[in-house]
């Protein structure tokens, strides 16, 4: 499979503007490019698609990178299957996944991936580049008819990875517990991505962007560490 992703856990960091902290991958990832499609679906309400759209493309708008929204299309099949390049943004994952399958848009992205097409997600964006939405930290505020994703890469992802507070009182379930019950009833890895890290996918090989490690659960196994070089190209074998 000819893949060109790079799935970021967030697309702003604390002190950092919308996509900042990630852009010498994007803009790696975009070399050559002129322009992308922006898929704004994830947001559940407050902002319009209109108006994420325009965040995304004053964003993109320095690296020399015109934006268009998928909502802007009369056949957003159409628009993704002639896009130099896509970015799906954060917001609900749930709405997210819910839209892509009613726009008729999660085989032809497959495809174009497939085919080589830079892929970027964050938040919401990563969740759905995974095997299933299983691992998202969002409230299920509407319903899907499957949890199965766009499946570019052959595990889960868990955005906005949280480590437990030390000495903290609180006594609900952690990332780390919940992320154990799904490997109750599912076996494919999960990769626990914190704040300001990424993952980089050229074809059959996978790299740790940022400055913080990623914590990798593999189902009956106590979870690893694996710092940015390590080699994690084996999440690319799960099946």
């Amino acid at each position: 499979m000819s893949r060109n992703l790079l799935l970021i856990s967030t697309s702003t960091t604390h002190g950092t503007g919308y996509l900042e902290h990630a852009g010498e991958e994007v803009k790696a990832l975009l070399e050559g490019k002129t322009s992308l499609l922006f898929i704004p679906y994830a947001r559940p309400g407050g902002i319009s698609h209109s108006d994420y759209t325009a965040t995304a493309r004053e964003a993109f708008a320095k690296w020399g990178i015109r934006v268009a929204g998928a909502h802007e299309y009369d056949e957003p099949v159409k628009a993704v299957n002639e896009a130099e390049a896509v970015f799906i943004g954060g917001g609900n994952t749930f709405v997210l996944l819910r839209n892509l399958y009613a726009n008729k848009l999660v085989q032809p992205l497959q495809q174009r991936v497939q085919q080589g097409v830079p892929y970027i997600g964050t938040s919401a964006g990563t969740n759905v580049a995974g095997k299933t939405i299983g691992t998202t930290n969002d409230m299920p505020i509407v319903h899907v008819k499957t949890f199965d994703a766009l499946q570019l890469v052959p595990f889960n992802i868990n955005p906005h990875y949280q480590d437990p507070v030390q000495g903290s009182t609180h006594m609900g379930e952690t990332r780390e517990t919940r992320i154990a019950e799904f490997h109750y009833h599912n076996r494919q890895p999960v990769v626990g991505l914190r704040e300001g890290s990424m993952l980089r996918v050229i074809k059959d090989t996978i790299t740790l962007k940022g400055n913080l490690t990623a914590r990798i659960f593999l189902q009956g196994e106590k979870p690893m560490e694996f710092a940015p070089g390590d080699d994690i190209n084996f999440l690319l074998d799960a099946n």
